[in-house]
């Protein structure tokens, strides 16, 4: 209803406009106008100070946005890295505002000063070396900067050593969901490719290598807090992209190869629930939905169900229809609850080996005791087993 009384009193206003003109065009017919097409003095004037007006428009809306929207980004960062992730965008962000804020002043401010006289010619300036050597050093120097920063940045992130302890686990990446693999007490995970996907066996996973005996598969990522995580990431599909906006963390996923991430949770997912600005958050997303739900209950329709944070894996190229619902909860758990955790999976080849068995158990039953010949008692009963 809101939304028809702003369309209505928009479209009343473009009428009201729409008269003022014409009476506005009433008033000018015996008065002398300039219908030559070339613009003189006044309308120089005119579109001088316009400029000037528009750029009063760039820096109010800008400070607007800033206080009304300053709240939205996400904040405190969840992995090791993310701190220096976060101050690399912030120095990029400073930079832009002022080039954007000198620039622009300088802009519209020439486009004043300079505006069209009679009787004034421009002046034919054909070039200055300073200029250019200024103009074209200054913004190379400053982009080098950024970049071989940028370039640190991405080298201590994705350095992994060879003696360094850390936890395997691949992303598995299909339209519309993740599916997480876990490699077992080894920490090798084993070897896997779509050719071997059959039945329960989603991932693909070789069930002979024997790397793959104790790889687990979960629909939730669990990771321990200050261990650092080793994600490889594989697509059966389309391009996917595992992006993990709380720990600074994305990468794509693509069919046929495998990617690589690494990073280390600081913050458990309880105490990252604690911290006051996301309790904030929370209770600001909750009153907004308490408003809804009631509007919801009026017509009928079943509330909405309190906000609780949780971290997300999400998907961030566009799959396909469903894409806007790819995505996985994440849960940073302390060392043994992490443990704890994982120890109650079941693995990956169990899984299949009772899949499996179900329907040999089942063809078993459905056989005459006494017609049931020796051998093939023998073979189900091996198959079971394994």
């Amino acid at each position: 209803m809101t939304s028809l009384l702003v369309i209505i009193v928009l479209f009343l206003l473009s009428v009201a406009l729409w008269q003022l003109t014409k009476i506005f065009d009433l008033t000018q017919i015996n008065a002398a106008s300039n219908d030559s097409g070339i613009a003189d003095d006044n309308d120089n004037n005119v579109h001088g100070y316009l400029m000037f007006g528009f750029l009063a428009f760039i820096y109010i809306f800008t400070i607007y946005g800033l206080i009304k929207w300053g709240s939205l980004p996400l904040h405190t960062p969840a992995s090791a890295h993310g701190g220096m992730v976060d101050n690399l965008m912030n120095i990029t962000w400073v930079l832009i505002f002022i080039v954007q804020t000198v620039t622009q002043a300088l802009l519209y401010y020439f486009a004043f000063k300079y505006r069209g006289k009679k009787d004034q010619k421009a002046l034919y300036f054909a070039d200055n070396n300073k200029l250019e050597v200024i103009w074209s050093v200054i913004p190379a120097v400053v982009l080098a900067g950024l970049i071989l920063y940028g370039l640190y940045a991405w080298s201590n992130i994705m350095f992994i050593d060879k003696d360094e302890d850390t936890i395997e686990i691949e992303l598995y990446a299909q339209q519309f969901k993740w599916t997480a693999r876990y490699a077992g007490d080894d920490n090798v995970l084993g070897k896997a490719n779509v050719r071997y996907i059959e039945g329960v066996n989603t991932l693909g996973v070789d069930l002979a290598d024997p790397n793959a005996q104790d790889d687990v598969a979960t629909t939730e990522l669990h990771i321990p807090k200050g261990k650092k995580i080793h994600f490889k990431m594989r697509s059966q599909d389309v391009l996917h992209s595992a992006y993990m906006p709380h720990f600074r963390a994305q990468m794509n996923c693509v069919p046929g190869m495998v990617t690589e991430f690494s990073f280390t949770p600081i913050y458990t997912t309880t105490e990252m629930r604690d911290m006051p600005f996301m309790q904030e958050k929370v209770a600001n997303i909750n009153a907004i939905r308490t408003k809804k739900s009631a509007e919801l209950q009026a017509n009928g329709q079943p509330a909405l169900d309190p906000y609780t944070f949780d971290y997300l894996l999400l998907c961030n190229k566009i799959c396909g229809s469903s894409h806007y619902n790819m995505q996985m909860k994440i849960v940073v758990d302390t060392p043994e609850e992490y443990k704890k955790w994982l120890k109650e999976k079941t693995t990956i080849v169990n899984e299949v080996k009772t899949a499996n068995a179900a329907p040999a158990a089942e063809e078993a039953g459905s056989k005459p005791a006494d017609t049931a010949k020796p051998a093939e008692a023998k073979m189900i009963a091996a198959v079971v087993k394994k």
